[in-house]
């Protein structure tokens, strides 16, 4: 993952209501949720929640699938599997084993 990527990420991620869709979108992987549920779930308008889902897509964290007259939402385990490692890919110095805690 590049910076720039990484940056347009984090940026969607900090803002509670998207955070929210996000972990949500998580926690019902791999199915995903269509926006008429997460709404309800986390009583989010319909237009705000357009522009949050619409965010989280374009940062690469979420995709959209059309399903006949739906969408349906998921989470981009990809995208913040990458996200992950982009922020730790230099953890202690590149020995990653180090990182851990004792005992471990």
């Amino acid at each position: 993952m590049e910076s720039k990527n990484a940056v347009n990420a984090l940026a969607a991620l900090a803002q509670e209501s998207r955070l929210a869709v996000f972990r949500l979108l998580v926690r019902n992987a791999p199915d995903g949720l269509t926006p008429g549920l997460i709404g309800e779930q986390l009583d989010v308008p319909a237009p705000t929640l357009s522009f949050h889902l619409k965010t989280l897509a374009q940062a690469g964290l979420v995709t959209a699938i059309q399903e006949g007259r739906y969408v349906r939402y998921r989470a981009e385990m990809a995208g913040i599997d990458a996200l992950i490692s982009f922020l730790t890919e230099d953890c202690c110095g590149g020995h990653p084993e180090r990182c851990s805690p004792k005992g471990k």
